[in-house]
């Protein structure tokens, strides 16, 4: 399973879907959208968003920090 969580580093809701990850054991690539022009680019068309944070588990977005839906995603109980 591939989990990229696109953030920005003064974000509540990302450094809180951060921890919901780590709690969970869920390794994941943070992607900086601040530093990283590209993958804001690429994610902003992925989504059509520009709000963060933005969780693409094996392909599947997530818009915001949705507890619900990230367990459902990652399998989780």
């Amino acid at each position: 399973m591939e989990v990229k969580i696109y953030t920005i580093p003064t974000c509540p809701w990302c450094m809180k879907t951060k921890e919901f990850l780590k709690e969970n054991k869920i390794k994941f690539k943070d992607i900086d959208v601040a530093l990283d022009k590209k993958a804001a680019k690429e994610i902003i068309n992925k989504s059509g968003q520009t709000s963060v944070p933005v969780i693409d588990i094996d392909g599947k977005l997530i818009l915001g920090f949705d507890e619900s839906k990230l367990k459902k995603a990652l399998k989780l109980k």
